[in-house]
């Protein structure tokens, strides 16, 4: 099967395009014959050796496909049904192994490259609104990154809660598409102190919480964001990692809460994992989310997608197909 990996970590061009062995499926695991394989910062983070594993690393989070052989001991699945997962490494190949207990049926309305661009961009926006800090109605969010594929995710669930969203993003064009996704107020951080601005915004109040992939760009800003007691939501490095600091600037900005959170922690039972499912599912069904996918790649060029994810030029989802 054709497979992209690295075996020592780098740019893009440490990417190879090869052949591996079709995997066997083990005790509790299925093998999935993959349509469609999502592009993530996380996969980013693997190739570049942030993030380690045993090489050669075959990267990918997020897959949907059809699962076409099961080990020994599997019952959540069968031949023949069509699934989607996330958080299983390993999805930019024809083929592809995890643990059976990950995999989500997808609905009959729901398609293949739907289903791969959902699944881990939609549940990190169901963990982070419903359960990091779960937003009731009526309070603030600022959501970085607003037009991008996460970002959009995350507006989409701050709404479904009743949370009263600012996004921020970095061009006038990226702006109109984080108004479409359902911000109530957009800030251009490219032509403005956002922090200032979201002050203004909320009479001097400062939000509830906000949700930062950027990282070490919006770090120190997103701290002077926040109300007393409110919440930072790190879940993403986008810019680089942040530097270490001190703990007591949480308690000079307000007492405020810090928080690190990744999704294998909020999918670690298989209840968890299809109620979040279920719901962005039925987002998606609903209209109450949209898909929007950028671009569509060969799983040859891995290399581009992951090249121009890092650009932060596309806005809505990348996947690539096999």
């Amino acid at each position: 099967m054709k497979a992209i990996f690295v075996t020592e970590p780098g740019g893009v061009d440490k990417l190879r395009y090869e052949d591996l062995p079709v995997p066997e499926p083990g005790p509790g695991q299925a093998r999935v014959k993959l349509q469609f394989s999502g592009v993530n910062f996380i996969d980013v983070y693997f190739r570049t050796g942030l993030y380690k594993a045993p090489s050669p690393v075959v990267l990918g989070m997020e897959g949907a496909g059809v699962v076409d052989k099961v080990g020994a001991g599997v019952t959540e699945v069968a031949p023949g049904d069509r699934v989607a997962y996330a958080m299983a490494r390993g999805s930019y190949a024809e083929y592809a192994l995890a643990p059976a207990w990950q995999l989500v049926r997808i609905p009959a309305e729901i398609g293949f490259d739907a289903a791969a661009g959902a699944m881990l961009q939609g549940m990190t926006a169901h963990y982070l609104t419903h359960s990091t800090y779960p937003l009731k109605t009526g309070e603030t969010a600022l959501i970085h990154a607003a037009a991008g594929g996460a970002g959009q995710w995350i507006v989409a669930a701050a709404k479904v809660r009743g949370a009263h969203v600012i996004g921020t993003v970095s061009t006038a064009a990226k702006a109109e598409i984080a108004r479409e996704a359902g911000c109530d107020e957009v800030i251009n951080y490219a032509e403005q102190d956002f922090a200032a601005e979201v002050k203004r915004l909320t009479n001097g109040k400062g939000v509830d919480v906000v949700y930062d992939s950027v990282g070490k760009r919006t770090w120190e800003q997103s701290l002077n964001s926040l109300k007393p007691r409110g919440m930072m939501v790190s879940f993403g490095n986008a810019s680089g990692p942040v530097e270490p600091f001190s703990p007591l600037v949480l308690n000079e900005k307000g007492s405020i809460y810090l928080t690190r959170p990744s999704l294998g922690h909020y999918v670690a039972t298989r209840g968890e994992l299809l109620w979040r499912a279920a719901d962005i599912f039925n987002w998606l069904r609903d209209g109450q989310a949209e898909l929007h996918i950028h671009k569509i790649y060969p799983l040859a060029e891995a290399g581009q997608a992951q090249a121009d994810l890092e650009s932060r030029k596309t806005t809505g989802k990348l996947l690539l197909a096999m």
